[in-house]
């Protein structure tokens, strides 16, 4: 067992914020790829989704939280991309 998963075996509150926040980080660093790689701006991506630049910003400063998930679907769509459901192995 590494050092990591021994950290989070004796820490399982300390696993749920950690898979938390790197979700967050993941979803802010996906996003930045595809307005990089669609050349997309962010005063851009804020019209097409009809809404304020600064939500763009907030989701690009991985402050995903603060921003609902109706407005986060329709970046994405913007983006060419929908949210898929998928059941996860039950929790311990």
């Amino acid at each position: 067992m590494t050092t990591f998963e021994k950290f989070f075996a004796d820490n399982p509150e300390q696993k749920e914020i950690y898979e938390k926040e790197y979700n967050d980080f993941l979803l802010s660093e996906f996003m930045l790829e595809q307005m990089e790689a669609q050349h997309i701006s962010v005063r851009e991506l804020a019209k097409k989704a009809d809404v304020s630049p600064t939500v763009i910003q907030k989701l690009r400063s991985k402050d995903s939280q603060k921003v609902n998930l109706t407005t986060f679907t329709s970046v994405l769509r913007c983006l060419g991309y929908q949210i898929k459901l998928e059941k996860m192995p039950a929790l311990r």
